[in-house]
């Protein structure tokens, strides 16, 4: 069971939410595939995802209570999956979940055997993407890119790791061919054929 679960990885650049979102429209049509819905202790209207919007005392007091069955921090939020999310898993169906490179020890230690998805992109082009965001300033973007290269994750630890360098289309198709690799992966043996 813990083997369908996809825990997609990767620094911010690389390029993993339009990876994402790639791969939801390519498959579309697949009801044996869950987008875990995460929540989020940001604003609804601050970009990015679809997600749960929620405010740091409630964010804790569900915490509390056991409602999230995935949860961390990162760059000053509280991220939380609720295991209402991860219910598809019993009956044999696959889950997304978007997760942190950080809390990958603490996912695999709940969910053994997990599929982790590693998504990444050169030094030059995460700086790139990042500054293009405008978010931060260079010397935040140069600290960001040098953290993500240091807290790479360990080869033995990923199933699947995507450089999404260049194109777009060019790394969903990659994406999509090791999915369709995987041990009981429903998809067509050969995607987008």
């Amino acid at each position: 069971m813990s083997a369908r679960l996809l825990y997609v990885m990767g620094p911010s650049g690389a390029g993993k939410d339009s990876l994402l979102n790639w791969l939801r429209q390519n498959l579309a049509g697949a009801t044996w595939l869950h987008w875990a819905k995460r929540s989020i202790t940001r604003p609804a209207d601050a970009g990015g995802e679809q997600h749960q919007p929620l405010r740091e005392a409630d964010f804790v007091q569900l915490l509390a209570q056991g409602v999230f069955a995935l949860h961390w921090q990162a760059n000053g939020l509280q991220y939380g999956i609720p295991a209402t999310e991860l219910e598809p898993l019993v009956r044999g169906d696959w889950v997304v979940v978007n997760g942190s490179r950080s809390y990958l020890p603490e996912v695999q230690a709940r969910y053994p055997g997990v599929t982790v998805v590693h998504i990444h992109a050169s030094a030059p082009v995460l700086e790139q993407r990042l500054l293009q965001r405008g978010r931060e300033s260079e010397s935040e973007v140069r600290a960001r890119v040098r953290r993500a290269l240091d807290h790479m994750p360990r080869p033995q630890d990923v199933s699947i790791d995507i450089a999404n360098d260049g194109r777009l289309d060019s790394a969903g198709r990659q994406l999509l061919k090791a999915l369709a690799a995987l041990p009981h992966w429903p998809g067509p043996a050969h995607p987008l054929e």
